[in-house]
């Protein structure tokens, strides 16, 4: 399987009565650019997400991983409801190599160190954001 077809696994919008599903490999470039994406989600994006980076196409997978309690679009995201849809390694006393899905509060997802992540093998596959809270930004 190629890169490619490997990263269009995780780009992909679905909705569901009350949340927004993003895969977590779209860059904030692709989600602007996407024909299926909300114009309020293009709008977020260009306005409270994009400043904040300052010139650099992130994955939302990057960003997340990556990101701390702070900022705007941190803040912009809790407004959302957030929630975050990854994989990690099963906890001790379980076979090796096996995952886990599970789903998290961003700010619960945030306390975790980068580093802990990593040695945990976080693989971030969605975000879900509430489509009530994006009606109201």
């Amino acid at each position: 399987m190629t890169e490619y077809q490997e990263n269009r696994d995780y780009k992909y919008i679905m909705q569901e009565l009350s949340t927004l599903y993003i895969g977590a490999r779209y860059t904030y470039d692709e989600l602007i650019e996407a024909e299926e994406v909300p114009f309020k989600v293009k709008t977020l994006v260009n306005t409270y997400i994009k400043p904040e980076l300052r010139g650099e196409d992130l994955s939302i997978e990057s960003h997340f991983y990556y990101m701390e309690g702070s900022g705007f679009a941190y803040q912009t995201f809790l407004q959302l409801k957030t929630r975050v849809r990854f994989s990690i390694l099963r906890d001790k006393g379980a076979k090796r190599g096996t995952y886990v899905t599970k789903v998290l509060k961003l700010q619960e997802f945030v306390k975790m160190p980068a580093a802990e992540k990593e040695k945990r093998g976080v693989l971030i596959q969605e975000i879900g954001i509430s489509k009530l809270a994006l009606m109201m930004l």
